[in-house]
């Protein structure tokens, strides 16, 4: 059993010396008979089906297609917040949560702390993808460009996409992780002394990108665009995956169908930031400014090589303490084929 507190432990400490005694492994021969249920159907054991989500927001839980869907099937579904992606995960590890939303970099330290899940279906980028995310500080700040950042305090949530961001950049400048002073916390916490001027260095990303913004409270010395991250994922506990495959299709096809809703309909889905998110509509304006919904990126070999690379780096750069194989943290290739979309598995 892995402890509540495990994969945070992994995520905020400085990682010298862990050593971890288990390893994912494949599906068991027992798992592998659950994938398929008596009628030769995919499977679904589950009556409830606990979402997890960030405070930024979930269009998905606002639109609820998911109660619509299961609803007829006597399925219900319950939705747990968390404050970010590392959060979640611990909240997965913890069996609190069956699947949720987090970015490409959560998943590796929870497969580091030996978190068994397993990566259900990606997100496609674009070129513009990445104008959201952004290493910013105050107006007043005597930092005029990125290049200046070495030794500098920044402030973000250790173990999320921020984590993989920074190490990017600065790897774009040729300095390292260890050439700046990291202070975790997460965005929504940071928020406020920031705004204050608290703060030096801020890695943020919308909405609170945007409060700023409104409030002429920050100026940005870069964002994530062209940093080559291979996106947000979807991700399962293990053992429900393998119980529910035909539940985790049913989440792809919504999710899948609800991209091409919200990218048809962005007046709505304003609309639904603006109520549910309690946002000023010019807010709301300026983060659909940089909203896209390319839609969903099905786990095919080239995004597994991706995630790969992403792993490789945190292990090249000594933020995690052993080189992890996302391939462990899959289900078996023709049961990602029977319940992903044919036309986003590329």
């Amino acid at each position: 059993m892995i402890k509540r507190r495990r994969f945070l432990n992994v995520a905020t400490s400085s990682l010298g010396g862990f050593s971890l005694a288990y390893l994912l492994g494949s599906c068991s021969q027992q798992s592998q008979q659950n994938i398929a249920s008596s009628n030769g159907s995919l499977g679904i054991k589950a009556k409830v089906l606990r979402m997890g989500y960030q405070s930024a927001g979930d269009l998905v839980r606002n639109r609820k297609v998911l109660e619509k869907r299961l609803e007829p099937l006597g399925i219900k579904v319950e939705w747990a917040q968390f404050v970010q992606g590392p959060q979640l995960m611990e909240g997965m590890a913890a069996g609190k949560v069956d699947v949720g939303s987090v970015g490409e970099t959560p998943p590796i330290f929870a497969q580091v702390a030996g978190s068994k899940l397993v990566y259900v279906v990606g997100t496609q980028r674009t070129a513009t993808t990445g104008t959201s995310s952004v290493i910013a500080v105050p107006p007043e700040s005597s930092l005029t460009k990125f290049e200046e950042i070495k030794g500098q305090e920044v402030y973000f949530q250790k173990g999320s996409a921020s984590h993989y961001f920074i190490l990017r950049a600065l790897q774009s400048i040729g300095l390292t992780i260890k050439d700046i002073k990291i202070r975790s916390m997460p965005t929504i916490e940071a928020r406020g002394a920031f705004l204050e001027g608290r703060i030096p260095v801020w890695m943020t990303g919308d909405p609170h990108y945007a409060i700023a913004q409104k409030m002429n409270r920050i100026r940005v010395l870069r964002d994530s665009v062209g940093l080559d991250s291979p996106g947000s994922y979807y991700i399962a506990d293990r053992k429900f995956a393998e119980e529910n495959p035909g539940l985790l299709k049913i989440v792809i096809e919504e999710l899948h169908n609800l991209d091409k809703w919200a990218d048809a309909n962005r007046d709505e889905v304003k609309k639904l930031m603006i109520t549910e998110q309690k946002l000023a509509p010019d807010v709301a304006d300026i983060v659909m400014s940089r909203r896209t919904f390319a839609g969903r990126r099905g786990l095919s070999p080239a995004l597994i090589t991706e995630q790969q690379r992403v792993a490789d780096l945190f292990f090249e750069e000594g933020v995690i303490p052993k080189k992890i194989d996302i391939k462990d943290a899959l289900l078996p290739p023709d049961l990602y084929a029977a319940i992903t979309p044919p036309e986003i598995m590329v």
